[in-house]
């Protein structure tokens, strides 16, 4: 393992298995079209204090998140790749962060790998790290924040120990300009009862003022520009979306205390199936300083998170890098002294899970087919044909050869995320990834005076894809009340009375498109508003009308 530098190995897996496959396929919608318009519109309005969400003031979320992802875009161009290279790279950091402090914990290379490669792999994070959103970006800066705590609490050097409380705070500083508060309250929650239990609470009180005062140097800068832009920011911010999100009962994602303990074990599939070896390590070693500091690291933030009652599955991921660490100490244990049984297991259970895919995939394609007969189709169809072969295969081998091949459920994983999305379904793809429509339209849509479209997600993938903030939302508002409720953008609203107004105002100055979304009920009654006529281009649910100018 040292021979093949294992550092470099797992970039190189981490280039293959997630970077090269980020053009692949369409945006997501909400998340992906959403955060690529966001940062989009900053580079072309150049306001990079106040993030506007196709020109509508938009509060949820602070602004280092988005600078990242226009980054992406400024770099690489406002394609998919550009779109997404800032998830990508803050969780290969991330993975990096994971064989650094597995380095300093055990000073074992066999450790570093395992635990870098089983928290590259794991479901959860695999997933997100081709997906643009802002939470691979956070769980860079609360891992960086908890790392940097180790490394103060574990230097020897004055130098070394200022050194890793200012990284500290670098880290909360942009955690918190990327999602707010919790950046602050998670490596405290942490940092408190571990410097009690170690009675060193007076080195906190000495040192964590270093990494204070770099977070406020760092964040006060754009805290008081959004201030002065946006005087009712921090009111919504803090109000709707900590304290309401946190404590009301009413809260957006609202979910039972226990929702996040079923997620925690699908999150680390393909390797659920250690779990249990993991904790029984744990439990054994819990004399270690190391355990305790990561298990308070796991566990904490996974009972603050289980308090809160909005909930969302990605609200877990900066327990993952903990989780990762006590199972790659649990795994090469076990794989030193000899003790298959657990690997055996895990290997079984994933190639269970393989098996039972593809003979639904079969037995639905065969009685009600998923995908139809078009060459595309068939080879989207292929492409999930050998995803599911190379997690069956991947897992055989480390079923039967669990102290040699026991990685080799991470190969399985890879495979996944970089050819499942594009091996989706039209049925799929046609609603889910709308700008790949838009796409396929662009130039007709360019020559148009107006938009407008009844979905927000549809509404974003029209607007990055024409570089265009200005759509008008038909009997829509979702995320978006609060910024519609300014004087300047109360103009975007189009009820379902006024449509066919708006529509023939609008043509009197030029042609109108109109992107539609047709599944529910109330989505076939606005359909149904529209007037005749236009060029119509209809695709699964999708529909687009180009209406030409009033003569």
């Amino acid at each position: 393992m040292t021979r093949l530098k294992p550092l470099p190995l797992l970039l190189l897996a981490f280039a293959v298995f997630y970077l090269l496959p980020m053009g692949l396929h369409g945006l997501w919608v909400p998340d992906e079209t959403r955060y690529a318009q966001i940062s989009q519109e900053m580079l072309l309005s150049g306001n990079w204090v106040a993030p506007h969400f196709m020109g509508v003031r938009y509060f949820e979320k602070p602004a280092a998140g988005y600078w990242l992802i226009a980054l992406g875009q400024a770099v690489f161009g406002e394609n998919l790749f550009g779109v997404r290279i800032a998830s990508a790279l803050t969780t290969g950091l991330s993975v990096v962060l994971a064989y650094l402090i597995a380095r300093r914990l055990w000073n074992d290379p066999r450790k570093s790998f395992a635990c870098a490669l089983l928290y590259m792999s794991f479901g959860l994070v695999a997933g997100q790290a081709g997906y643009s959103n802002l939470d691979p970006q956070f769980t860079l800066w609360v891992n960086l924040s908890l790392v940097a705590l180790w490394f103060a609490l574990d230097s020897r050097s004055s130098r070394g120990r200022l050194g890793a409380w200012a990284m500290l705070g670098v880290a909360c500083a942009m955690g918190f300009m990327t999602k707010g508060f919790l950046a602050w309250l998670l490596p405290v929650l942490i940092a408190v009862p571990y410097m009690l239990w170690q009675r060193r609470l007076g080195e906190l009180l000495r040192y964590g003022p270093i990494a204070i005062g770099v977070a406020l140097l760092l964040c006060l800068p754009w805290v008081w520009a959004i201030h002065l832009q946006e005087p009712d920011y921090w009111r919504f911010f803090f109000w709707h979306e900590h304290i309401r999100r946190f404590s009301s009962d009413n809260a957006q994602h609202a979910r039972a205390w226990w929702f996040f303990l079923p997620i925690m074990v699908v999150a680390c599939l393909p390797w659920a199936a250690l779990l249990p070896s993991t904790v029984l390590k744990a439990w054994k070693d819990k004399g270690q300083p190391a355990i305790i500091f990561l298990a308070l690291w796991l566990l904490l933030p996974l009972v603050f998170f289980s308090l809160s009652n909005g909930k969302l599955p990605t609200y877990i991921m900066p327990c993952l890098l903990p989780l990762a660490l006590l199972m790659g100490h649990a795994v090469i244990d076990l794989v030193s002294r000899g003790k298959t049984r657990a690997l055996r297991v895990n290997g079984l259970l994933n190639l269970a899970i393989g098996v039972g895919a593809l003979v639904a995939l079969i037995y639905l394609q065969i009685g009600n087919p998923l995908y139809s007969n078009s060459h595309a189709e068939m080879y989207s169809l292929s492409l999930t044909f050998i995803v599911l072969l190379g997690w069956i295969l991947s897992n055989v081998l480390q079923a039967f050869r669990p102290l040699t091949l026991w990685a080799m459920p991470a190969l399985g994983i890879g495979l996944l995320v970089a050819l499942l999305p594009a091996g989706m379904p039209e049925e799929v793809t046609d609603t889910e990834m709308p700008d790949q429509f838009v796409l396929q339209h662009l130039d007709e849509l360019q020559h148009t005076h107006a938009l407008i479209s009844n979905e927000l997600g549809s509404a974003s993938a029209l607007s990055w894809r024409l570089r265009r903030p200005e759509v008008a939302f038909y009997d829509t508002q979702g995320e978006l009340s609060y910024g519609l409720k300014y004087a300047d953008s109360m103009h975007r609203k189009v009820d379902l009375d006024s449509i066919q107004t708006w529509l023939a105002d609008a043509r009197q100055q030029g042609s109108v498109g109109v992107l539609m979304r047709v599944k529910s009920t109330s989505e076939h009654r606005e359909e149904g508003q529209l007037p005749a006529g236009g060029k119509r281009y209809r695709k699964g649910a999708m529909l687009l009308i180009i209406y030409p100018k009033i003569p």
